[in-house]
């Protein structure tokens, strides 16, 4: 396929023959020198096809590439570049050469339903996927042999415009398979795999992508095939859309067709890794593959939930995904082979009861639960709140003895930090020091930086957040049209030095975006302060289906407009990864309010903690650990938190105060050189105390010690 989608491009010349290669593996989007190489084959080009270079190869000239081949600084980082990706395929971090028998020399297939690698992929929502693309980088750099497994979503999520009046507008966009990074998928004897997958009384067919990560491979799934019916073509056509129905059968192709895909490629996972509950019908597939082989039920059970790690990242009941029974039943006919006749004690594994009033469900959660030995949340407060909320489960086993773990997310430093920033500590650091990129020691070199070059850097970065905003207005000014009020509430009256607060994440009613707006008149004060002012930049989606969410979207916009607040708050709007990277860098501080303790994670607040943007967020996820008094600030209180409204308040009143008192004037307090010194050394805490902590280098290993290699070990024991 590499072949036909650049069939009328121009032809490589020999020297750089392996361009189309390059731009094939993922693997670019976080090396800098393969981006510097696509950046000195033509920047206008680069920039104008939003840096996808499969889409950059099909429209360059034939005299450009001539001319690249023959420029000598170009062809040293072409070389450059392609022993990286040739060492990145074949190499292995010295960490993992020394750990590599933790897993049988195994592989881990890791299930998600979204993969957040590149806006030219764009097959994620939000938090869930991003964390799962960055987990997969990691494995990629350590050399970690692990295997991706979910969907190819022809459309995507969706594209956000905002009308005059502030409503959200969904836009959907068929991706083209020939301008992204995938490729068909081959079995051993070199076919296109396609799988089968039975879904109620009918046979779907699901084709099979992969996505080149260095050593890493990814496989989507994809049932867009003209064998299938046009119902079924549509299966897999949008991220988390559809109704229940939809909802269920994307997860039995995700979770059995996802094992049948691997089976048909050959690959024999010796760890099998769910991410979140959308894919705990992998247990079902596996439990019929052990019976298949004359197993009993439970044997067959013991030997899935030895070798399974489940990762949850929901604290909210409403938020695990609940089916009835008869909708199950029907959805899975098709599916239960020689497992027909132990079907009752299949469908317990997944019965729940969370009190909504319904009775009990099949929850896929409970399934993953019931089916796996290996369990964690994703920060240590949320591991306590998932014992609590899952208490049931264990009845009879003491509050710390349920088995449930906790690793804190992580980040991954090379996709997520700024050029700028990474090329103050090449100065600094010296060559290699990425190596070491989970070694507080490293980061303790911090404090040689002078003062000036970190004020330098966070200018700079502020800089190009502005500069992004105003050519994204002129944009939607001239390709769109839009009314004078969208370029307004898109922040045509922000100043660039400006102390910046920003908002980024998706829209939901725990996540309080409405918060700040609590006493209107106090933000506008400080906001609008004539010699110490504020701004504030917000960005997210709210999922189509979430009508209150949209509705604290729509009043944030509308706050945007409010002449009262002087033009210093913006709404920026098609949250994604391009724009996420320009907000993580170039904002000064970042907010995050959501009520306690709803929030199990959060992983944008590391982002920005990594390029020196200190954390101002109520005490939960992450930042119940990140915290230390001098890297940030806590919005703090103590109302009843059975008291919605008096907890708003009070938190609001702490977030205030915090702007009013600490925040502002730290900003502001300029010495003689104009430098704010007291500020620098929050920046430089930020990233001192949280970047070795909270990278994925650590999260990676701490799941191959205390997760992958026991579940490797019992899996080996039998």
């Amino acid at each position: 396929m590499s072949e036909e989608r650049f069939s009328s491009a121009a032809p490589l010349p020999a020297r750089i023959h392996r361009l189309h290669e390059l731009a094939l593996d993922l693997w670019w989007s976080w090396d800098k020198r393969a981006r510097e190489v696509f950046r000195r084959l033509n920047y206008e080009l680069w920039r104008g096809t939003d840096h996808n270079p499969v889409r950059m190869l099909q429209g360059i000239t034939a005299e450009q590439l001539a001319a690249a081949a023959g420029d000598p600084a170009f062809l040293k980082a072409y070389d450059q570049a392609i022993f990286g990706l040739d060492e990145a395929r074949t190499q292995a971090h010295p960490w993992w050469k020394e750990r590599a028998s933790l897993i049988n020399g195994g592989s881990i297939a890791y299930f998600s339903a979204e993969f957040a690698l590149h806006q030219s992929l764009p097959i994620y929502a939000g938090g869930l996927g991003v964390l799962a693309g960055d987990h997969c980088k990691e494995a990629a750099d350590l050399g970690v042999p692990l295997v991706g497994i979910g969907f190819m979503y022809p459309q995507g999520y969706f594209l956000q415009r905002m009308s005059n009046e502030g409503w959200q507008e969904e836009r959907y966009q068929r991706i083209s398979w020939t301008e992204a990074p995938i490729e068909a998928a081959l079995t051993p004897d070199g076919k296109p795999c396609i799988t089968a997958v039975p879904l109620g009384d009918r046979t779907v067919l699901a084709a099979v992508w992969r996505v080149r990560l260095g050593k890493v491979r990814l496989f989507l799934l994809d049932t867009d095939l003209a064998e299938n019916a046009p119902w079924d073509r549509e299966l897999s056509a949008r991220l988390y859309g559809g109704d229940r129905e939809t909802r269920i059968q994307q997860e039995i192709i995700l979770g059995i067709g996802g094992v049948r895909a691997l089976r048909a490629l050959g690959i024999t996972p010796t760890v099998w890794h769910l991410n979140e509950g959308h894919a705990a019908f992998v247990a079902l597939q596996r439990i019929r593959e052990g019976i298949e082989r004359g197993e009993s039920f439970d044997a067959a059970l013991h030997a899935v939930r030895r070798s399974t790690v489940f990762t949850t990242h929901t604290p909210v009941p409403a938020g695990h995904d609940a089916f009835p029974f008869h909708l199950v039943e029907k959805h899975l006919a098709g599916s239960w082979g020689e497992i027909g006749e132990h079907r009752p004690k299949f469908l317990a594994l997944g019965e729940y009861d969370n009190g909504s009033g319904n009775g009990p469900q099949f929850n896929m959660t409970a399934l993953a639960l019931r089916t796996s030995a290996h369990v964690n949340g994703v920060s240590a407060l949320h591991g306590e709140v998932t014992r609590t909320m899952w208490r049931s489960m264990w009845p009879d086993l003491p509050a710390d003895k349920i088995p449930v773990h906790s690793i804190t997310n992580g980040v991954h430093v090379p996709t997520w930090m700024a050029g700028q920033l990474f090329g103050l500590l090449n100065q600094h650091f010296g060559p290699g020091w990425l190596d070491q990129v989970d070694d507080p020691e490293l980061w303790e070199r911090l404090l040689d930086i002078p003062d000036a070059e970190i004020w330098s850097m966070r200018n700079a970065l502020r800089t190009d957040l502005f500069s992004f905003v105003r050519e994204r207005m002129r944009s939607r000014w001239s390709d769109e049209q839009v009314s004078p009020s969208r370029i307004v509430a898109a922040g045509s009256m922000l100043d660039p030095d400006a102390l910046t607060l920003g908002y980024a994440r998706r829209f939901a009613a725990y996540k309080r975006p409405e918060l700040i707006f609590h006493d209107p008149d106090r933000l506008a004060r400080i906001l609008t302060a004539i010699d110490r002012p504020v701004q504030i930049v917000f960005a997210g989606k709210a999922h189509p289906a979430d009508e209150p969410a949209k509705h604290h979207l729509q009043r944030v916009f509308k706050h945007a407009l409010d002449p009262k607040f002087g033009g210093r708050l913006a709404f920026i709007d098609d949250y994604d990864m391009h724009l996420a990277h320009y907000l993580v860098h170039g904002c000064d501080v970042w907010l995050n309010n959501p009520r306690k303790p709803l929030e199990a994670s959060g992983t944008s607040g590391m982002k920005a903690a990594l390029n020196g943007v200190p954390h101002l967020s109520i005490g939960d996820g992450w930042w119940a650990e990140g915290y230390n008094g001098k890297n940030g600030w806590l919005i703090e209180s103590h109302a009843n938190p059975d008291d919605q409204a008096a907890t708003d308040a009070a938190d609001a009143e702490s977030l205030y105060s915090l702007l009013e008192t600490e925040v502002v004037p730290l900003f502001y307090d300029r010495d003689a050189r104009g430098l704010p010194r007291r500020w620098i050394q929050v920046v430089r805490e930020a990233m001192r105390s949280n970047v070795p902590r909270f990278s994925t280098r650590r999260m990676v290993k701490q799941y191959i010690t205390e997760m992958y290699a026991p579940a490797a070990s019992a899996s080996q024991k039998g």
